[in-house]
């Protein structure tokens, strides 16, 4: 296996975007990042893009062919990929896996959703399908009501308060406020959480990540030929991907996500570290419970104390584990198939130096990222090391 380096990235900015289609926002990332990454678009060799629910939110499908279509790219094969809110991060994982094993010397990978075109009752329906459709969606479960099960739990078994559920949103958006391409960059308190209204309680408005339209796109290349395109590459240290039930009463546990422990652990032995060892981390947030359980499971604290972690200041900038420096998936926004590689780009960003001041990391060597598909059906783990 060959070592893979990340050499370019790119992204639009996160939110409502009602004059700009599918096509537009995966062409301006998909330029973005084949610019930075200083290579000619005859260079990429395949394309692969994670995109949820195409179909269903702008009646496009064949979403591999528009990529290489919209950017100019006939007739290099291009892949789309599918795993809910995973989608993107599986698209990277298997673009990794073409340069590693040889096939690619230097590939692009995209994730891309339009979201906002619909209702939000009929993105709701799309989105629950990322669930099990017989024993969940068909009996009223949309994603709300399936965290905040788990959210109850966790406060049963161990204390968890709505408060320290609060903090991770209000930490969020704290960093957001920095982030050129958030779709929230405005601040916000704890009591601003609590007042803000129950979505399924415990979890209320605040606790909850947007619709949102967007795409990311990452140029990666074989290690070894990297430093002909950049002088600041990233290497991708580990690729790691886990799966679990679709239903979430067919689950071992109802308070973390069996597949993030065991993605988290095959990582960090792919890489050679340790929890300790990693500088920051971009974690699955779309609702404020995940982060706290996304801590715990990736081995950050110990089981049943993320909430306690949290409000102790760790996941701040400068703390313990700086967590979602841009602003996670509630405050930077969900376009669900591109949330993957977009949280990868914000590592690498950090690694490469190239973060927003006020929120970069001094001398960061190591990043993680985390990715979860409905909620916890699939995970994948990735871990970033600085180049050179």
């Amino acid at each position: 296996m060959r070592k893979v380096s990340v050499i370019g990235v790119g992204q639009t900015t996160f939110g409502e975007h009602w004059s700009l289609s599918l096509r537009d926002l995966v062409t301006e990332a998909g330029i973005k990042a084949i610019e930075n990454a200083n290579v000619e678009g005859k260079d990429v060799q395949a394309l692969f893009g994670g995109c949820m629910a195409s179909g269903r939110f702008i009646g496009q499908e064949h979403i591999g062919a528009l990529m290489a279509d919209q950017m100019g790219m006939n007739p290099v094969p291009a892949y789309r990929t599918e795993a809910a809110c995973a989608s993107g991060g599986v698209a990277l994982r298997l673009a990794y896996m073409a340069v590693a094993g040889g096939m690619y010397d230097v590939v692009a990978v995209g994730g891309m959703e339009k979201m906002t075109d619909v209702s939000t009752e009929d993105a709701a329906v799309a989105l629950a399908g990322a669930g099990d459709q017989e024993s969940e969606l068909f009996n009223g479960a949309t994603f709300p009501a399936i965290y905040a099960l788990m959210a109850r739990r966790h406060m049963h078994d161990f204390g968890t308060t709505e408060e320290q559920m609060a903090l991770c949103a209000v930490k969020n958006h704290g960093h957001a406020v920095h982030n050129p391409y958030a779709q929230f960059r405005k601040a916000i308190t704890v009591e601003n959480v609590m007042d803000s209204g129950y979505i399924a309680s415990p979890l209320k408005l605040l606790d909850c990540s947007p619709l949102t339209d967007g795409a990311a796109a990452m140029v990666l290349c074989a290690s070894d030929k990297a430093k002909e395109y950049t002088d600041k590459p990233v290497e991708i240290a580990a690729s790691a991907q886990a799966s679990d039930t679709l239903a979430l009463h067919e689950r071992r546990s109802l308070t973390g996500l069996h597949a993030t422990e065991v993605a988290a652990k095959d990582a960090y032995k792919q890489a050679k570290i340790a929890p300790k060892d990693i500088d920051l981390l971009e974690c699955h947030d779309c609702f404020s419970i995940a982060q706290i359980m996304a801590l715990e499971d990736l081995g950050f604290c110990k089981k049943g104390t993320g909430g306690k972690f949290v409000e102790e200041g760790n996941t701040d900038f400068g703390g313990v584990i700086p967590t979602n420096l841009s602003g996670g998936l509630k405050a930077v926004g969900h376009p669900v198939g591109a949330s993957g590689v977009r949280e990868a780009i914000d590592v690498v960003r950090q690694l490469r130096g190239d973060a927003p001041a006020p929120v970069q990391v001094k001398d960061a060597q190591i990043g993680l990222s985390h990715n979860v598909g409905g909620s916890g059906a699939t995970v994948v783990v990735h871990a970033f090391k600085k180049g050179f």
